[in-house]
């Protein structure tokens, strides 16, 4: 059992306080620092000074990573810092542009000098698949990166990337943490832009930081029926609602689905990667189950379990949505250990009646 003080951002989300649970199991002291902002944790959440249901255990402090002073304040006497605050999902449109600047990467950056000045050396931080983009392919002249799909693509269906040269459909294959990074929209480029800033500050303090790469992640407590949340989640609320779950594209995208709790071991193996001695060390991971689904799968599969209507493929489609982005975690397994627990199927069967949070507007 470590007895190490703990800090986490976001430690009120859906990500976080699956962290929290975890770390308190291995012993962790834990505070969370979370703002509690409404289009997260719903309307109800702006009359609180703690969120419901936390653990006695827990110290919270309300406040805003991107505030210096709340920053110094809950970096007291801190070993390790789990940062998960952060805005998430493809969002509206470019308007929620500065939002998700300002959260993610200025909030990033009041933590890090915060850090700094205080002489803590240890970071995981919650990155994203999305920081790939598209994923990666083989086509005729083997390993290739496509670029963004074209709109006139897309209006008619044509949703695979193709070879730029020849034309043929390209296969797609698991990415490693050595493949080129393509951020493909605000959000994407905010999570690299975190990642960017924790290298900078491991190579200017000595400080080892491990950036968790999650794949789509899901389970209970997810926040529901909103453009931010996950598309696991929307599909719940579309069942919930008594409505069929609507697919875009032709469901034939694939991803990597990985449960809550998966990432919050993964995160616990981080946490003690960060104590090896090495320093001044950015070492990214992937964070996925290692099993391809489609969309249209985990649509189905929630559909089924809960007793609720077919999904509807849409054809419909989002500019900056990739087809294709499926993990290896690989580096995970070997280095830290760690592996995925809950199955699909198992997984699939728990979400489509777990709870969510409350619906909450953007």
């Amino acid at each position: 059992m470590t007895g190490e003080h703990l800090l986490i951002t976001g430690g009120a989300g859906f990500i976080g306080s699956a962290i929290v649970d975890a770390a308190l199991a291995r012993g962790y002291q834990v505070r969370v620092l979370d703002s509690l902002r409404a289009d997260v944790h719903g309307p109800e959440s702006a009359s609180e000074s703690v969120p419901a249901g936390l653990d006695a255990r827990v110290e919270f402090i309300l406040g805003d990573v991107t505030d210096p002073v709340t920053v110094a304040r809950a970096l007291i006497d801190i070993d390790v810092v789990c940062h998960q605050a952060a805005k998430v999902g493809l969002g509206v449109d470019f308007a929620d542009a500065p939002d998700y600047v300002h959260s993610n990467e200025v909030g990033t950056a009041v933590l890090l000098a915060g850090m700094a000045e205080r002489g803590i050396r240890r970071l995981v931080l919650a990155s994203s698949m999305v920081v790939y983009g598209e994923g990666s392919y083989r086509g005729p002249n083997g390993f290739t990166r496509p670029g963004p799909r074209r709109v006139s693509d897309l209006d008619i269906g044509r949703f695979d990337p193709l070879d730029p040269e020849t034309g043929q459909a390209l296969e797609p294959v698991l990415v490693s943490e050595n493949d080129p990074l393509d951020p493909r929209n605000v959000y994407a480029s905010s999570k690299l832009g975190q990642e960017y800033l924790a290298t900078s500050w491991a190579r200017s303090t000595g400080g080892r930081v491990a950036a968790l790469r999650y794949h789509n992640v899901y389970g209970p407590g997810m926040p529901q029926n909103t453009p931010y949340a996950g598309v696991a989640s929307l599909f719940r609320s579309a069942i919930e609602r008594g409505e069929a779950p609507r697919v875009y594209e032709d469901g034939q995208q694939r991803r990597d689905f990985v449960h809550v709790r998966d990432i919050a071991a993964a995160n616990i193996a981080a946490l003690e990667f960060t104590g090896h001695s090495d320093s001044g060390i950015f070492r990214p991971f992937n964070v996925g189950s290692g099993i391809v689904h489609t969309i249209g799968d985990m649509a189905t599969a929630l559909a089924a379990a809960a007793g609720g209507r077919a999904p509807i493929v849409t054809g419909q489609y989002r500019l900056g949505d990739v087809r294709h982005i499926t993990a290896s975690s690989e580096r995970l397994r070997t280095e830290l250990g760690w592996s995925a627990q809950v199955s699909f199927e198992d997984g699939m069967r728990e979400f489509a009646t777990a709870p969510l949070r409350a619906a909450v507007r953007p």
